[in-house]
């Protein structure tokens, strides 16, 4: 039986590059959590500040499901996402703790990190879920955009931080593939 690789090599599309998270990514992916902005709908506002964002990103290290992003027409570093939470029995998987710069919202860049994480998890899970914060509107409408649906409610419990009420989003492979043919969404 082989073991599930959620950190292939490489992910990437002509928009975005995810790499997986190495311990030496700290200090280039700090230089982009760092803005407040960022994290104000998130569960946890205080992610900008040093010490919390290390609990962050141990908990993005020990997942082994992490990756950072880059863009991949400059190369600079805007953000990470991972997997976690897989489990066999449903055939499911989490994709979730995504953040991006500032400068790469509202852009195409989310949905083209989605669509390759979404490809990959497929190959090896039949539904993704997508754990997002019941205040955090601009994640809840993003996540509606790429043809997920709110399925539930439950307390979450991040790396390291307080449980705070989520919003459950999923979206089943055969319903992917359907939006995918409906809206073009390469991948």
């Amino acid at each position: 039986m082989s073991t599930l690789n959620l950190q292939p090599t490489t992910l990437f599309n002509d928009w975005v590059t995810l790499l997986p998270l190495t311990e030496n990514d700290f200090e280039t992916l700090y230089n982009v959590a760092c803005d407040p902005l960022i994290w104000e709908q998130h569960p946890n506002k205080d992610r900008y500040k040093r010490e919390m964002f290390a609990v962050f990103f141990e908990g993005a290290i020990q997942s082994k499901g992490a990756f950072k992003i880059l863009d991949t027409k400059t190369g600079n570093t805007i953000g990470c996402s991972r997997f976690y939470d897989y489990n066999e029995a449903d055939c499911s998987i989490v994709i979730g703790y995504t953040f991006f710069a500032r400068s790469h919202w509202g852009k195409g860049y989310n949905l083209e990190t989605k669509a390759l994480m979404i490809a990959h998890a497929f190959t090896f899970a039949d539904i993704i879920i997508f754990h997002v914060g019941s205040k955090n509107i601009r994640s809840q409408k993003a996540i509606v955009k790429i043809g997920a649906a709110k399925v539930g409610e439950a307390e979450v419990t991040y790396h390291g931080e307080k449980s705070t009420l989520n919003f459950i989003y999923a979206v089943a492979k055969n319903e992917w593939h359907r939006q995918i043919k409906e809206n073009g969404i390469d991948n």
